[in-house]
This record gives structure tokens, C-alpha cells and sequence, in this order.
């Protein structure tokens, strides 16, 4: 038979977690594939790109669906679990378990509908009236959205001395501090109330930039206050450059606040614009596939190469 779809597999997936015991994705794949008969030569066969097996990837989006749905849960790396919400689905048996199933649950619109103000006028399942370069464009977006939702969900089950630490890698493939031996950072250790970092903007050092890095949760709302308490650090050490980067979202007040500011440059870095950065410069990421999109050579036909 054919590889399932991703969304052909949620039930299963459900079923194989129905125990409530937490279970490694090697050992989910393998049961969905005996119960879903799918053979040993259809799990070999590639994506186009062959960086990853069909079935594979097909399971990773069944994951991940289920898991914006708060159907399952990630305790661990490589580990998965149902969670409450989860069995009462399963106790329940509905008829079908699709996307239209999964979109009564709040988180997972939130997720699905959530796409970048660019893309908001084609984020649909139908791509009527799409050219292909339009629907890989949307594709790509759709999985940098899941890939930048799953970075921040990592980040917070991490401590607040791994999120500082991770901001002070960021700023340096960012090409900040000049080089990793010689950056000039210095994360909670300051003693300067309002400031947790201060990085080199230049090589040399001629400029500093003064740091304030939160784990907040993700729907926290920072507002004007707490920025005015960070424009009030920065004057205190004299500085005229601050980066306050966040897990967390800020408030237009916020914002507002910021870009009222003349002598003192506030940067604000939401959970949003974080995620981005990590995936533009290769932070917590790693390269799945490389697809190179190619047009014809209309130099190469013309007549001067006659």
C-alpha cells in the first residue's frame, strides 16, 4: 500500500500512547509501521531531496501536529507521551481524526492560522490558483513557522542561565564581540541592576552594546514599565545602546516607548523575531535539505553565442 499521509497517521499515533508511558520515536515509527502495514522497502524510499525517508518525515508532521494540539506532549528529547487531553480524545473515538478534528483545540489553531503577516493571504489548505513557486514558497514558510514554534518550546525547558547563554552565541554568529575568545560579554555578572550582558558591537571594541536577556513565557506581555527600567539602567552606565531580547512578546506601548527613545538606541527582540534570528544564523538548527530551484538560461539560446 501506499505510505500513509501525515494526517492518516494521528489515530495511530494516539493508540500507540494510549498506555500513558512515555516513548522514543524509533519505537513509535516502527509500531506505526506494522500497524499501518507499511513494508520495509516503502519505509527505504526518499524524499526528493534524499536527505530523509518518506515515512519518517511523514511521522515527524504527525508529531507535530498532535503536539500543537496538546494531544502529546515531549517530556524529553526523542521521547513522547500522551497527554490528558490526549486520552480523552481516544476514550471518546471519534469517527475521524483529522486537521477539522484537531482545529476545536485552541493551541492548534493558534498554530495553524498563526503564519507570517506575508503569507496570511494564501495560508490555506487549498492552493487553487497558487503557481508552484507560490506553494513551495508557502511550504517553506509552513515549516520554518513549525521549526521557529518548536525552538521556543525548547528554549523553555531549558534554565534562564542556558537562555543567557544562548544569547550570547546568537549575538556571536550574528557577528557581534569580534570573536568567541575575545567577545567581551559579560551574562549575570555585571552587578548593574537592569543589565545582564554587555557585548562588543565591533571588533576593536569601540562600542558597547548594553544586553537584558529574559526566559519569560511566550504569552507574557512585556510593557512600557519594564523598558523604562531598562532605559533607566542604561543611563546609569552611560550607555546609548541596549538589546532587550525575550522569549516573551512586548506591547505596543512598549514599542512605542522604544522608538521614542533619542539618546539612548533600545533593539527589542520578541520570541517571534528570536526564533528567526536562531534559524537565519544556524543556532539550535540544523540542515535537513537543500532544494536549489533552477530557470532556463535564456543567454545561453540567444543568437550571440552563435
Amino acid at each position: 500500500m501506499a505510505i500513509p499521509k501525515y494526517d492518516e497517521m494521528y489515530r495511530v499515533f494516539l493508540e500507540c500512547l494510549a498506555d500513558m508511558q512515555q516513548h522514543k520515536s524509533k519505537e513509535l515509527r516502527d509500531i506505526i509501521a506494522a500497524r499501518l502495514s507499511v513494508s520495509d522497502t516503502e519505509r527505504q524510499e526518499r524524499l526528493p531531496s534524499g536527505q530523509q525517508a518518506i515515512f519518517d518525515n511523514r511521522v515527524g508532521w504527525t508529531r507535530t501536529y498532535l503536539k500543537k494540539a496538546g494531544l502529546i506532549t515531549s517530556p524529553q528529547r526523542g521521547i513522547y507521551q500522551l497527554t490528558q487531553q490526549g486520552k480523552q480524545v481516544l476514550d471518546s473515538n471519534p469517527d475521524v481524526i483529522d486537521n477539522s478534528f484537531l482545529e476545536q483545540f485552541e493551541s492548534f489553531r493558534q498554530f495553524m492560522h498563526a503564519e507570517p503577516k506575508s503569507t496570511k493571504h494564501i495560508a490555506t489548505d487549498s492552493q487553487d490558483g497558487q503557481s508552484p513557486q507560490d506553494t513551495f514558497d508557502l511550504a517553506y514558510q509552513k515549516i520554518n513557522h513549525a521549526l521557529a514554534d518548536d525552538l521556543l518550546t525548547e528554549i523553555m525547558k531549558q534554565s534562564p542561565v542556558f537562555f543567557e547563554k544562548m544569547v550570547v552565541q546568537l549575538l556571536e554568529n550574528m557577528g557581534y564581540g569580534g570573536s568567541v575568545e575575545n567577545a567581551g560579554l559579560v551574562v549575570g555578572q555585571t552587578g548593574d541592576e537592569g543589565i545582564d550582558g554587555i557585548i562588543r558591537e565591533d571588533k576593536l571594541g569601540f562600542s558597547l552594546i548594553y544586553i537584558q536577556a529574559k526566559r519569560w513565557d511566550r504569552t507574557t506581555s512585556i510593557g512600557r514599565p519594564e523598558l523604562q527600567k531598562f532605559v533607566g539602567a542604561l543611563a546609569g552606565q552611560g550607555a546609548n545602546k541596549g538589546l532587550f531580547i525575550t522569549t516573551a512578546q512586548f506591547t505596543k506601548e512598549a514599542r512605542e516607548y522604544a522608538k521614542k527613545q533619542h539618546t539612548t538606541k533600545v533593539v527589542l527582540v520578541d520570541g517571534e523575531s528570536l526564533a528567526k534570528l536562531m534559524i537565519e544564523y544556524n543556532l539550535g538548527v540544523s540542515t535537513e535539505a537543500v532544494y536549489q530551484i533552477k530557470r532556463l538560461d535564456s543567454d545561453f539560446f540567444s543568437d550571440d553565442n552563435d
